[in-house]
């Protein structure tokens, strides 16, 4: 049963396997771990520790390896309980992750006993997701850091197509809006430039087909069929990042 006041995602809730697949496709140069790194262990590599993390909205468990091996344990929190089996069955040779199902405005996880917060594409959109932000207050002890990872609408090839998706799907996007609500709650932005990388058009199609409106994929295709060099396209993400003082 999925739980009250879960916010559906239906990229991932009716399409696991390709959304398996995109989140294989982005960032395979790994420039979002490597900011993680730096802002959280002064530039060192991802085998210090990060203490005790929480992953919100773990979807099929995707990061929750990599996570473990950065930290002293792992919390992923997932709405969907399809989604939650999956992760859990994933990350079952690791003794230090556990998957519990739950929202983001209501996180099943202890009061002040976490060292690091991390949402991918998950939930944090900025206005709208402030009980998702008091959860973290509480959840967080003083020094934890929380990253919040979206995708930046305002520059790159795919932020492009996410701006028109977004346009089409009639939902006004506002970025200097955005900024404004994330620095109002303590929080900074570094901008972080990646790519999608796909050995197939056909991968390509499908993910683009669980991500935009059929408009824009079809512009999208068009786009990189006429530009001849490959199936890999730019984007951007926005890095939030605060501490607990």
């Amino acid at each position: 049963m999925i739980p009250t006041g879960a916010i559906p995602s239906p990229n991932i809730w009716d399409f696991p396997e390709v959304y398996e697949l995109e989140n294989t496709a982005v960032d395979p140069d790994g420039v979002i771990e490597a900011a993680m790194a730096e802002l959280l262990s002064d530039g060192a590599s991802l085998s210090s520790s990060w203490g005790d993390v929480l992953d919100v909205g773990c979807g099929a468990g995707f990061h929750l390896p990599r996570l473990a091996a950065a930290a002293r344990s792992v919390v992923g929190v997932e709405p969907h309980p399809g989604l939650a089996a999956r992760a859990a069955r994933r990350v079952a040779d690791l003794p230090q992750v556990t998957v519990r199902q739950g929202t983001a405005q209501k996180l099943p996880v202890a009061d002040a006993s976490i060292d690091l917060a991390h949402a991918r594409w998950a939930y944090f959109f900025g206005p709208g997701c402030e009980p998702g932000l008091r959860e973290l207050s509480r959840v967080c002890r003083r020094g934890a850091a929380v990253v919040v990872l979206d995708h930046d609408a305002t520059r790159s090839t795919v932020g492009r197509w996410f701006a028109a998706g977004l346009r089409d799907d009639g939902i006004a996007h506002d970025p200097e809006r955005l900024e404004r609500f994330w620095a109002r709650n303590g929080f900074v932005r570094r901008r972080l430039d990646v790519r999608w990388r796909f050995a197939r058009r056909e991968d390509l199609a499908a993910v683009l087909a669980i991500e935009f409106p059929a408009g824009v994929v079809r512009t999208a295709l068009a786009e990189v069929d006429a530009r001849g060099t490959g199936w890999d396209v730019d984007a951007a993400v926005n890095l939030w990042f605060r501490r607990f003082g």
